[in-house]
Protein backbone atom coordinates (compact mmCIF):
# COMPACT_ATOMS: atom_id res chain seq x y z
CA UNK A 1 0.00 0.00 0.00
CA UNK A 2 1.46 3.55 -1.03
CA UNK A 3 1.89 6.16 2.12
CA UNK A 4 1.01 9.52 1.30
CA UNK A 5 1.49 13.06 2.93
CA UNK A 6 -1.32 13.81 4.63
CA UNK A 7 0.32 18.04 4.45
CA UNK A 8 -0.20 17.70 0.88
CA UNK A 9 -3.16 16.21 -0.37
CA UNK A 10 -5.14 17.05 -3.33
CA UNK A 11 -7.74 19.61 -2.63
CA UNK A 12 -10.04 18.38 -5.26
CA UNK A 13 -9.60 15.17 -7.17
CA UNK A 14 -11.70 14.26 -10.26
CA UNK A 15 -12.40 10.80 -11.98
CA UNK A 16 -13.82 9.55 -14.94
CA UNK A 17 -14.79 6.18 -13.96
CA UNK A 18 -14.59 4.48 -17.34
CA UNK A 19 -14.67 0.15 -18.02
CA UNK A 20 -17.63 -0.73 -16.22
CA UNK A 21 -18.82 -2.34 -19.47
CA UNK A 22 -15.32 -4.16 -20.43
CA UNK A 23 -15.68 -5.33 -17.12
CA UNK A 24 -19.00 -7.19 -17.52
CA UNK A 25 -17.58 -8.10 -20.92
CA UNK A 26 -14.53 -9.76 -19.39
CA UNK A 27 -16.54 -11.45 -16.68
CA UNK A 28 -19.42 -12.99 -19.34
CA UNK A 29 -21.69 -10.55 -17.53
CA UNK A 30 -24.55 -8.05 -19.13
CA UNK A 31 -23.16 -4.25 -19.38
CA UNK A 32 -25.80 -3.14 -16.68
CA UNK A 33 -24.24 -5.14 -13.95
CA UNK A 34 -20.97 -4.25 -15.03
CA UNK A 35 -22.47 -0.69 -13.66
CA UNK A 36 -24.01 -1.71 -10.45
CA UNK A 37 -20.31 -2.94 -9.76
CA UNK A 38 -19.41 -0.03 -10.99
CA UNK A 39 -21.61 1.63 -8.27
CA UNK A 40 -19.92 -0.05 -5.61
CA UNK A 41 -16.36 1.09 -6.87
CA UNK A 42 -18.53 4.76 -6.40
CA UNK A 43 -18.98 4.16 -2.72
CA UNK A 44 -15.47 3.06 -1.77
CA UNK A 45 -13.97 5.81 -3.22
CA UNK A 46 -16.34 8.68 -1.76
CA UNK A 47 -15.63 6.69 1.95
CA UNK A 48 -11.87 7.20 1.06
CA UNK A 49 -11.85 10.37 0.17
CA UNK A 50 -14.34 11.36 2.97
CA UNK A 51 -11.96 9.58 5.53
CA UNK A 52 -8.91 11.38 3.91
CA UNK A 53 -9.91 14.87 4.33
CA UNK A 54 -10.59 15.57 -0.02
CA UNK A 55 -12.65 18.63 0.20
CA UNK A 56 -13.91 18.07 -3.26
CA UNK A 57 -14.44 14.78 -5.69
CA UNK A 58 -16.13 14.96 -9.10
CA UNK A 59 -17.18 11.87 -10.43
CA UNK A 60 -17.63 12.03 -14.30
CA UNK A 61 -20.83 10.11 -13.95
CA UNK A 62 -23.17 10.27 -17.21
CA UNK A 63 -22.07 12.59 -20.42
CA UNK A 64 -24.28 13.77 -22.74
CA UNK A 65 -22.81 11.67 -25.51
CA UNK A 66 -24.57 8.86 -23.11
CA UNK A 67 -27.33 9.40 -24.05
CA UNK A 68 -26.33 7.80 -27.51
CA UNK A 69 -26.47 4.35 -25.86
CA UNK A 70 -28.75 1.67 -25.96
CA UNK A 71 -31.93 2.87 -24.50
CA UNK A 72 -32.11 -0.11 -22.04
CA UNK A 73 -28.88 0.80 -20.78
CA UNK A 74 -29.23 4.19 -20.77
CA UNK A 75 -32.37 3.62 -18.40
CA UNK A 76 -30.88 1.18 -16.17
CA UNK A 77 -27.95 3.91 -15.89
CA UNK A 78 -30.41 6.45 -14.77
CA UNK A 79 -32.55 3.83 -12.56
CA UNK A 80 -28.87 3.25 -10.99
CA UNK A 81 -28.47 6.86 -9.80
CA UNK A 82 -31.84 7.06 -8.38
CA UNK A 83 -30.79 3.94 -6.05
CA UNK A 84 -27.81 5.25 -5.55
CA UNK A 85 -28.97 8.51 -4.03
CA UNK A 86 -31.57 7.04 -2.12
CA UNK A 87 -29.78 4.71 -0.53
CA UNK A 88 -26.69 6.78 0.10
CA UNK A 89 -28.61 10.00 1.51
CA UNK A 90 -28.43 9.06 4.96
CA UNK A 91 -24.75 8.12 4.68
CA UNK A 92 -24.07 11.78 3.34
CA UNK A 93 -26.16 13.24 6.31
CA UNK A 94 -24.19 11.08 8.89
CA UNK A 95 -20.66 12.32 7.47
CA UNK A 96 -21.14 15.56 6.74
CA UNK A 97 -21.21 15.34 2.88
CA UNK A 98 -22.59 18.34 0.75
CA UNK A 99 -23.95 16.67 -2.56
CA UNK A 100 -24.02 19.04 -5.75
CA UNK A 101 -24.48 18.13 -9.53
CA UNK A 102 -23.13 19.58 -12.94
CA UNK A 103 -24.44 19.27 -16.62
CA UNK A 104 -28.00 19.82 -18.32
CA UNK A 105 -30.06 18.25 -14.99
CA UNK A 106 -33.09 18.98 -16.70
CA UNK A 107 -32.60 16.32 -19.24
CA UNK A 108 -33.22 13.63 -16.84
CA UNK A 109 -35.99 11.68 -15.96
CA UNK A 110 -38.54 12.97 -13.45
CA UNK A 111 -38.11 10.44 -10.76
CA UNK A 112 -33.99 10.83 -11.19
CA UNK A 113 -34.06 14.46 -11.28
CA UNK A 114 -36.70 15.01 -8.32
CA UNK A 115 -34.69 12.51 -6.12
CA UNK A 116 -31.08 14.19 -6.94
CA UNK A 117 -32.78 17.60 -6.35
CA UNK A 118 -34.23 16.53 -3.03
CA UNK A 119 -30.34 14.86 -1.71
CA UNK A 120 -28.84 18.36 -3.17
CA UNK A 121 -31.57 20.36 -0.89
CA UNK A 122 -31.40 17.85 2.24
CA UNK A 123 -27.25 18.17 2.07
CA UNK A 124 -26.94 21.84 1.07
CA UNK A 125 -25.92 22.73 4.40
CA UNK A 126 -23.11 20.35 5.01
CA UNK A 127 -19.81 21.82 5.43
CA UNK A 128 -17.46 18.40 4.69
CA UNK A 129 -16.48 16.91 1.26
CA UNK A 130 -18.75 18.45 -1.57
CA UNK A 131 -19.34 15.26 -3.48
CA UNK A 132 -19.90 17.24 -7.14
CA UNK A 133 -21.55 14.49 -10.11
CA UNK A 134 -21.76 15.11 -13.25
CA UNK A 135 -24.39 14.36 -15.14
CA UNK A 136 -25.64 14.66 -18.87
CA UNK A 137 -22.50 17.06 -18.71
CA UNK A 138 -20.63 18.34 -21.25
CA UNK A 139 -17.27 20.63 -21.45
CA UNK A 140 -17.83 21.99 -24.15
CA UNK A 141 -21.71 22.88 -23.44
CA UNK A 142 -21.00 23.97 -20.43
CA UNK A 143 -18.47 26.84 -21.77
CA UNK A 144 -21.01 27.75 -24.52
CA UNK A 145 -23.96 28.14 -21.85
CA UNK A 146 -21.03 30.01 -19.94
CA UNK A 147 -20.57 32.40 -23.18
CA UNK A 148 -24.28 33.00 -23.62
CA UNK A 149 -24.65 33.92 -19.99
CA UNK A 150 -22.11 36.33 -20.80
CA UNK A 151 -23.48 37.60 -24.27
CA UNK A 152 -27.04 37.92 -21.76
CA UNK A 153 -25.01 40.26 -19.40
CA UNK A 154 -23.49 42.45 -22.14
CA UNK A 155 -26.47 43.24 -23.42
CA UNK A 156 -28.37 44.25 -20.64
CA UNK A 157 -25.54 46.09 -20.11
CA UNK A 158 -24.91 44.10 -16.53
CA UNK A 159 -20.95 44.29 -17.47
CA UNK A 160 -18.98 45.24 -20.33
CA UNK A 161 -16.96 43.33 -22.90
CA UNK A 162 -13.56 45.04 -22.43
CA UNK A 163 -13.90 43.99 -18.32
CA UNK A 164 -14.38 39.75 -19.19
CA UNK A 165 -11.06 37.93 -17.75
CA UNK A 166 -10.74 34.50 -17.02
CA UNK A 167 -11.47 34.66 -13.52
CA UNK A 168 -14.66 36.37 -14.38
CA UNK A 169 -15.41 33.71 -17.18
CA UNK A 170 -14.84 31.10 -14.36
CA UNK A 171 -17.96 32.53 -12.71
CA UNK A 172 -20.46 31.70 -15.15
CA UNK A 173 -19.47 28.13 -15.04
CA UNK A 174 -21.83 25.48 -13.95
CA UNK A 175 -20.18 25.47 -10.21
CA UNK A 176 -17.62 29.08 -9.90
CA UNK A 177 -17.47 28.36 -6.05
CA UNK A 178 -15.65 24.79 -6.89
CA UNK A 179 -11.95 24.55 -7.04
CA UNK A 180 -10.35 23.46 -10.29
CA UNK A 181 -8.80 19.69 -9.83
CA UNK A 182 -5.48 19.40 -8.81
CA UNK A 183 -5.52 15.39 -9.92
CA UNK A 184 -7.43 13.74 -12.62
CA UNK A 185 -7.91 10.18 -12.25
CA UNK A 186 -9.45 8.06 -15.59
CA UNK A 187 -9.13 4.34 -15.52
CA UNK A 188 -9.80 1.50 -18.05
CA UNK A 189 -6.30 2.60 -19.83
CA UNK A 190 -8.43 5.50 -22.62
CA UNK A 191 -5.80 8.58 -22.27
CA UNK A 192 -8.27 11.74 -23.30
CA UNK A 193 -10.58 13.74 -21.17
CA UNK A 194 -13.21 13.19 -22.87
CA UNK A 195 -15.44 16.32 -22.90
CA UNK A 196 -14.87 16.74 -19.33
CA UNK A 197 -13.85 20.09 -17.20
CA UNK A 198 -12.34 21.16 -20.63
CA UNK A 199 -11.88 24.68 -19.04
CA UNK A 200 -11.18 23.38 -15.24
CA UNK A 201 -8.40 20.84 -16.57
CA UNK A 202 -5.98 23.65 -17.71
CA UNK A 203 -3.19 22.76 -14.97
CA UNK A 204 -4.52 19.27 -13.21
CA UNK A 205 -1.66 16.45 -13.17
CA UNK A 206 -3.57 13.78 -14.88
CA UNK A 207 -3.16 10.14 -13.83
CA UNK A 208 -4.24 7.18 -16.08
CA UNK A 209 -4.33 3.54 -14.94
CA UNK A 210 -5.49 0.06 -17.20
CA UNK A 211 -7.52 -0.47 -13.82
CA UNK A 212 -11.25 -0.88 -14.95
CA UNK A 213 -13.37 1.08 -12.57
CA UNK A 214 -15.18 -1.97 -11.43
CA UNK A 215 -12.32 -3.28 -9.95
CA UNK A 216 -10.76 0.71 -8.61
CA UNK A 217 -10.31 0.02 -4.99
CA UNK A 218 -9.07 2.45 -2.22
CA UNK A 219 -5.70 1.14 -2.90
CA UNK A 220 -5.65 2.16 -6.69
CA UNK A 221 -6.65 5.84 -5.54
CA UNK A 222 -4.21 5.78 -2.61
CA UNK A 223 -1.69 4.98 -5.36
CA UNK A 224 -3.01 7.94 -7.30
CA UNK A 225 -2.16 10.01 -4.78
CA UNK A 226 1.14 9.37 -4.27
CA UNK A 227 2.11 9.50 -8.06
CA UNK A 228 0.44 13.24 -7.71
CA UNK A 229 2.52 13.97 -4.29
CA UNK A 230 5.75 12.94 -6.18
CA UNK A 231 5.56 15.40 -8.88
CA UNK A 232 6.21 19.11 -9.09
CA UNK A 233 3.31 21.40 -9.90
CA UNK A 234 4.65 24.69 -11.59
CA UNK A 235 2.08 26.15 -13.41
CA UNK A 236 4.03 27.66 -15.88
CA UNK A 237 7.06 28.79 -13.86
CA UNK A 238 10.53 27.53 -12.98
CA UNK A 239 11.53 24.79 -10.11
CA UNK A 240 13.98 27.77 -9.35
CA UNK A 241 11.15 30.26 -9.22
CA UNK A 242 9.15 27.53 -6.93
CA UNK A 243 11.88 27.23 -4.45
CA UNK A 244 12.50 31.08 -4.11
CA UNK A 245 8.82 30.86 -2.96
Amino acid sequence: MERIDRDKLPKHIAIIMDGNGRWATKNSMNRVLGHRKGAEAVRAVVKTCRKLGIKYLTLYAFSVENWLRPKEEVRALTALLKNYLEEELNEMMDNNIRLMAIGDIDALAGGVKTTLCEAIEKTSGNQGMCLNLALSYGGRDEIVDGVKKIARDIRSGTIKEDTITKDMFSQYLYFPEMPDPDLLIRTSGEYRLSNFLIWQLAYTELYFTDVLWPDFSREHLLEAIADYQRRERRFGMTSEQLSKD
